[in-house]
């Protein structure tokens, strides 16, 4: 099949904010690069891209939610909004306080109308984020070839992306240790959500990808396994044209850092506040530091956060606000010595592989697909979780021993461009939407099972 006859519509929950909507548009971009008709499809548009589709939200909603919607009542306070939603849609309202997941979203019956012509192949990222509706599931992939690409465990749980510990996931949930956990629910309804996601599995056929093969294993344990036709462990990558080595001297300099500085970076959207990942075990380790630097000048900066810098002894903690351009992310990445990224669950984050392809070491917590990018002592180190001392005490390894952190610069960004090209993960995905779309009848009908590749 050529180019021009494949026609891709992706699904997401935003274009352009977030870790996993990243590797969405991404592809979407890289699609239309190569000449292919692309188009995504997403829950909320932050964007102004015509080949971007809002999925409508508002067409069903109460007439009354939708006037007090445009004259911004319903943003205003959080009490007054949830006042609002309950006298407007009850229904609505009785689920949330039941712990029910919300799925009430009917245009998402309508995607495949977003465009002029029905696309050949769906391919959906995150499907939690209050805009998709899970019921649609079995017509859609009876429709056209739907790959699901997961970037946490989600579809997998009653309400959770990600489990930490707990592996009720397997069973059924029920008596959830924490309703917390993104994205959290009112009451422990999570064995009624789990086996009402399982009914919807029951009846649909999918293509599953992966970017880990941790993930994947949790998917083969799943209630996602048996409607699964066939599986890819496909690993995201990053744009190599962006995050690449430069000249450290320089671009610190274009963004006031000290050149004599050694400088660690952590990125993370709401870095400090992020539950997935590990601030205070970072800052922990940042005082441990403190004390053993003999005079060095320490600058930590965590990206993707908005505060006043703060100082721990000789030690600048400075946080920048989340940066939507890339080429801005990838000047921080290239004038720091050392990425530092601790971590209470993560799937495959792609800061640590902008960090190595732009030939920055990396410290990190071994959770996680993480062990998957990191080569132990080579490109960086993996250190155990909540393990602050752990933590420092690599770090120092490091930059006290200028021979080995060079080596390892050199090797983080030899490895990344193998492993983590993203060109690599375009081919990979549409090599698989070309077999796909070839053979869509033919695929639908015969199950082959769990084939990884990476």
């Amino acid at each position: 099949m050529s180019n021009r006859k494949l026609r891709i519509l992706q699904v997401s929950t935003y274009d352009t904010i977030g870790g996993a909507e990243k590797v969405a548009w991404n592809l979407f971009q890289s699609y239309h690069q190569r000449g292919y008709d692309s188009k995504l499809a997403v829950g909320h548009k932050l964007g102004d891209d015509p080949n971007v589709l809002q999925i409508p939200k508002d067409q069903h909603r109460s007439r009354v939610l939708n006037v007090w919607k445009s004259k911004g009542y319903v943003n205003r306070a959080s009490k007054l909004q949830g006042l609002i939603y309950s006298i407007t849609e009850p229904r609505k309202a009785f689920d949330h306080y039941r712990g029910h997941e919300n799925f009430n979203y009917p245009e998402t019956w309508r995607l495949l109308n977003l465009t002029n012509d029905q696309p050949n192949i769906v391919h959906c990222h995150n499907l939690h984020g209050g805009y998709f509706d899970l019921r649609a599931l079995p017509w859609l992939s009876k429709q056209v070839p739907l790959i699901l690409t997961l970037h946490d465990a989600w579809l997998l749980s009653g309400h959770c992306a990600h489990s930490f510990d707990c592996e009720r996931w397997k069973i059924g949930c029920g008596f959830c240790p924490d309703l917390r956990i993104e994205p959290p629910v009112k009451r422990d309804a999570t064995a009624y959500n789990w086996e009402r996601k399982r009914a919807i599995y029951a009846q649909s056929r999918f293509y599953v990808a992966t970017p880990s093969k941790w993930l994947m294993s949790k998917v083969q344990q799943s209630i996602l396994a048996p409607a699964v036709i066939s599986a890819r462990v496909i690993p995201n990558g990053v744009d190599l044209t962006i995050f690449h080595p430069s000249n450290k001297a320089r671009i610190r300099s274009q963004i006031n850092i000290p050149q004599e500085a050694v400088v660690l970076l952590f990125a993370a959207y709401n870095a400090r506040h992020n539950m997935w990942k590990d601030y205070q075990t970072l800052q922990a380790a940042i005082t441990l530091l403190a004390g053993q630097l003999c005079g060095r000048k320490l600058l930590f900066i965590a990206l993707g956060d908005d505060a006043p810098s703060e100082w721990v002894g000789q030690v600048e903690l400075r946080f920048i606000p989340y940066q939507n351009d890339s080429t801005i992310v990838a000047r921080y990445f290239q004038a720091a010595d050392i990425y530092v990224h601790a971590a209470r669950a993560d799937t495959f984050p792609s800061t640590i592989m902008e960090a190595m392809a732009c030939g920055t070491p990396v410290v990190a917590t071994a959770v996680g697909g993480i062990p998957e990018q990191i080569i132990d002592g080579r490109t960086g180190f993996l250190t155990p979780a909540g393990d602050a001392q752990a933590m420092a005490s690599r770090i120092l390894e490091l930059i006290s021993d200028e021979a080995r952190i060079n080596k390892m610069c050199y090797e983080a960004g030899k490895d990344a461009r193998y492993r983590f090209d993203l060109q690599s993960q375009v081919d990979a995905y549409l090599e698989w939407y070309l077999l796909l779309a070839q053979r869509e009848e033919h695929a639908l009908s015969i199950p082959e099972g769990f084939a990884s590749s990476s």
